[in-house]
């Protein structure tokens, strides 16, 4: 039982060693906060931008530029690595959608199956009009109920009656 215990903690301990070794050399060739390998000048709010038309993957309905997970943050940093490195904010895009997919985008594209997703609406609030305007049509018509029909010997009766009264 002891040559079990030992056996495990000696593998997690070389697990952790080899975990803080990965970690020093990234440590040791990353760069100071602020600096990128390029010389071009990073536009923030280009980065906000295109930041602000992806979708985060951890909150869903937030962009990743008004998301606050951590997910986001990382994003939001390598939208700003790629755009220091001298990628279009098409381009950016294009990275992430070659990863997640269209669903990435909080705008989806105005093409095949998500054409559904744009025309829907447009369909079902035309739809909402339409019934309205017959049923207010139907209501202001002010239709007169029509009696019910009269039978010859109801008729000669009602003849009688009204001579009767007069």
């Amino acid at each position: 039982m002891r040559d079990v215990l030992t056996a495990r903690s000696s593998g997690t301990v070389s697990v952790l060693l080899g975990a803080l070794l990965v970690l020093a050399a990234a440590l040791a060739t990353a760069q100071p906060a602020g600096q990128s390998a390029s010389a071009q000048p990073i536009n923030e709010q280009e980065v906000y931008e295109v930041a602000a038309q992806l979708r985060c993957v951890v909150c869903q309905t937030l962009s990743v530029a008004d998301s606050p997970s951590e997910m986001a943050g990382q994003m939001r940093t390598i939208v700003r690595e790629h755009l220091a490195a001298g990628e279009t904010p098409a381009q950016v895009r294009q990275y992430f959608v070659d990863r997640y997919g269209d669903w990435i985008l909080l705008a989806p594209p105005r093409r095949g199956f998500t054409l559904l997703v744009w025309l829907a609406p447009l369909v079902a609030v035309l739809a909402g009009v339409a019934i309205v305007a017959v049923r207010v049509r139907r209501w202001t018509r002010g239709r007169r109920p029509t009696p019910p029909p009269v039978d010859a010997a109801m008729r000669e009766r009602i003849q009688r009656e009204l001579e009767r009264e007069t």
